[in-house]
């Protein structure tokens, strides 16, 4: 059997660095498919969630949603599913996987599936459904709007949001394309980025003392990001311990030179001797991509 229903506890991860939401289980599956990315691969429909179980399967949608609404050829397709050893009959047993997925896509209220059959190719057509990584970018837009327009509480609810989507890594585990993961690396580097605009906003919002703990982990995470030792230190300096912001630094510097053979950046430097001077007005300086 290519899905499974039922399967919900063993792929769910636990919820301490990603977020867990449910709200798709009752906005999305009504009215269209809802595919889910961000953490292990789903469909939501009808208020029931279900999961590919066939690996080859599971590596086929992957693609497909990977290139959402856009036409991947046979050839791209095989290359991706078969990278070192292709079977003689490659197109053929493509064929066969279309067909399973097509069947364990289908859905009463859709008769017409979303995959797609074209003369170059298929495609996973999305219209009417959803996929929750478009969701996640919507939010965060709308996050950065906030951000540059001031309203930082409207911005953390965005951001909060966004981050809810997320149970685990892009597609719940390493999958074996350089299509899939390039976008799933791209998709967390966004998880990161939007992380760093949320702790932002909430600097700016006098919250500091609520993201200690979680800026701890997250450098503990991603030691060579410099991003977050220069909110964790921010925060610290705001919240009075002036100390423990230069052992960050102290630590930062120590991880680069050793790891990498780098001294921190400019704004870490500059943070670091603004905090050894008592500068009042160190903050944490957001910078927004802009507007498209």
């Amino acid at each position: 059997m290519s899905v499974d229903p039922d399967a919900a506890g063993k792929h769910e991860p636990s919820p301490e660095i990603y977020g867990h939401s449910r709200m798709s289980l009752h906005m999305y599956g009504v009215l269209g498919m809802r595919f889910e990315i961000l953490g292990p691969l789903r469909l939501v429909a009808g208020g029931e969630v279900s999961y590919i179980s066939a690996p080859k399967m599971e590596l086929l949608l992957a693609i497909l949603l990977t290139r959402a609404d856009q036409t991947v050829s046979s050839e791209q397709l095989i290359e991706q599913i078969w990278p070192a050893d292709t079977p003689r009959r490659a197109n053929a047993t493509l064929h066969v996987y279309v067909s399973q997925l097509r069947k364990a896509l289908a859905r009463p209220q859709r008769p017409a599936s979303p995959l797609v059959t074209e003369p170059a190719g298929y495609h996973m057509d999305t219209s009417a459904g959803e996929i929750d990584a478009r969701e996640f970018h919507t939010l965060v837009d709308t996050g950065r709007r906030h951000c540059r327009a001031g309203r930082f509480s409207a911005a953390i609810d965005e951001f909060e949001s966004a981050l809810r989507l997320w149970r685990g890594p892009v597609f719940g585990h390493a999958i074996d394309s350089s299509v899939v993961s390039a976008y799933a690396t791209f998709l967390e580097e966004e998880r990161l980025e939007c992380l760093e605009q949320l702790f932002e906003a909430l600097l700016m919002a006098g919250r500091h003392r609520e993201v200690i703990g979680r800026l701890y982990t997250l450098v503990a995470a991603h030691p060579l990001r410099e991003s977050l030792y220069r909110l964790l230190m921010v925060a610290l300096y705001r919240a009075e311990r002036q100390s423990a912001a230069l052992e960050v630094y102290r630590s930062a510097r120590e991880k680069l030179n050793g790891e990498i053979g780098l001294e921190p950046c400019r704004s870490l430097r500059d943070l670091h001797q603004a905090i050894l001077v008592g500068d009042e007005s160190v903050g944490p300086h957001i910078v927004l991509p802009q507007a498209v």
